[in-house]
């Protein structure tokens, strides 16, 4: 059993969980907890290690076990180490270092996602999540944007991470991937109602960043504006909620 923060493989974990310039050198990410392990256990993504603490029951024992019988390296740490390295308040006693894996693209693609200087982790992982449990095929990350990767997103994923195709490019590159799309961009000031617009044909939804919206690049993009109507008093909806809005009138539109 490790008991020692200085220990390799720990220190890896740190700095995985601390730097995006680490996690692309390693092409490595890190998740935590027993519902985000058994994700990528189930979605059979590639797991170099996984670090758990003493005395795991119940689920978290079961998952140990099936990681066992995957061929999966198991590293005992202490509860302090674990707690050491946790990002959350309270341990659930398993994280995973695994590798990064670019998931294909569909072809066609008709239901697509860009996320615009979408700063906020917790907001960039929700979206992602909602992305994922929506059918949208693809989310394209703009410059600008935080790392998908990060352990807040990862979490607020939910799992996103191993069924959503996730790619992080420049403007050109989302262009040239959105060919053939009608593209939206989310906007408080437009005048087409969001309720109005045509979602039914091939498209792609630009959700802006919680601050000043979308970028010079991302308006430039968007061949129609529209918004969600608010007849309520607030001034406006944080990118996670203005996205997740989208993205089920969409669905909506389509499936009705």
């Amino acid at each position: 059993m490790i008991t020692s923060a200085h220990n390799p493989k720990v220190q890896l974990v740190r700095a995985l969980l601390g730097r995006a310039k680490e996690r692309q050198n390693q092409g490595a990410f890190v998740a935590e907890g027993v519902r985000l392990v058994e994700e990528a256990l189930a979605s059979g993504w590639t797991m170099q290690y996984a670090l758990h603490g003493p005395h795991l029951a119940g689920r978290a024992q079961s998952l140990l076990d099936a990681m066992t019988e995957a061929g999966v390296e198991l590293v005992p740490v202490s509860a302090e180490v674990m707690q050491s390295i946790s990002e959350t308040e309270t341990s659930q006693g398993v994280l995973a270092v695994l590798g990064h894996r670019l998931l294909s693209l569909p072809e066609p693609l008709t239901f697509a996602l860009v996320l615009d200087t979408v700063r906020d982790p917790g907001n960039l992982g929700s979206l992602l999540r909602t992305a994922a449990a929506a059918g949208v095929q693809a989310a394209f990350l703009s410059p600008g944007t935080a790392d998908a990767f990060a352990p807040k997103v990862v979490r607020s994923g939910m799992g996103a991470h191993f069924h959503l195709p996730i790619r992080t490019l420049g403007w050109e590159a989302i262009r040239q991937n959105l060919r053939g799309l009608q593209v939206f961009l989310a906007d408080a000031a437009a005048e087409t109602s969001c309720f109005q617009a045509d979602f039914r044909s091939p498209l792609a939804l630009i959700v802006g960043g919680e601050a000043e919206g979308a970028s010079s690049a991302g308006r430039r993009l968007a061949q129609e504006q529209v918004c969600i109507p608010m007849p309520g008093r607030a001034e406006s909806l944080n990118a996670a909620a203005a996205g997740a809005i989208l993205i089920y009138e969409v669905v909506r539109r389509r499936t009705t």
